[in-house]
């Protein structure tokens, strides 16, 4: 039976005391921007900015500039959490899985990266709740990463929350916001692999 995991969200967020701090991994402005319109309201959210996975280092770096600037044009009370550029997390994720279609197990390697440091950070530095941007694309596929996510969560003793972000016109949103403050669209995942497809 396939799982809302919008629908569990708010079953999440409806269940709430206070209000909890969140660690959200976050792979690029756009993909955040409804994200966090969505979550601010009900946590004390830090975004981690840790994506390995993006070539060149010049993509990864304008990435987290535009980050940054849609922090400051939100005005939202969000704290950054800036990882280095470590490219070589993604090429031992990736190898062995060079040759896999976009969407496949090289791409599940890759979530499960992201997700796995944002867990351990959360673990660290003592946040309530974990979860990702990553769902609010139409070529994420909500139940993969959620599946990661809650294993993870499990895994380092953090709640995970569950989402799909482009759910309930969330995906509309980010454009709509994108456009709102002028942020960069990038026109591939991250990867080369990924980029090699467009």
């Amino acid at each position: 039976m396939k799982v809302n995991y919008q629908l569990e969200m708010q079953k999440q967020l409806a269940a709430l005391s206070g209000r909890p701090s969140l660690l959200l991994h976050s792979c690029c402005a756009p993909c955040s921007s409804a994200a966090l319109e969505r979550l601010c309201p009900h946590f004390d959210v830090t975004i981690l900015y840790y994506n390995p996975n993006i070539q060149p280092e010049a993509e990864f770096l304008k990435r987290l500039l535009w980050q940054k600037k849609l922090l400051e044009l939100s005005g939202l009370p969000v704290k950054l959490l800036e990882a280095p550029y470590r490219g070589e997390d993604f090429e031992s994720a990736a190898a062995g899985l060079e040759n896999e279609p976009e969407g496949g197990a090289r791409c599940t390697a890759c979530i499960g990266l992201r997700l796995e440091e944002t867990a351990k950070t959360a673990q660290k530095l003592g946040f309530d709740y974990f979860c990702t941007t990553l769902s609010v694309s139409p070529h994420k596929d909500a139940a993969r990463v959620n599946t990661l996510g809650a294993a993870l969560g499990e895994r380092y003793s953090v709640r995970w929350l569950y989402s799909d972000f482009k759910k309930a016109g969330g995906y509309a949103r980010s454009i709509e916001l994108s456009r709102e403050f002028d942020l960069y669209r990038q026109t591939y995942c991250g990867c080369i692999y990924s980029k090699n497809t467009v």
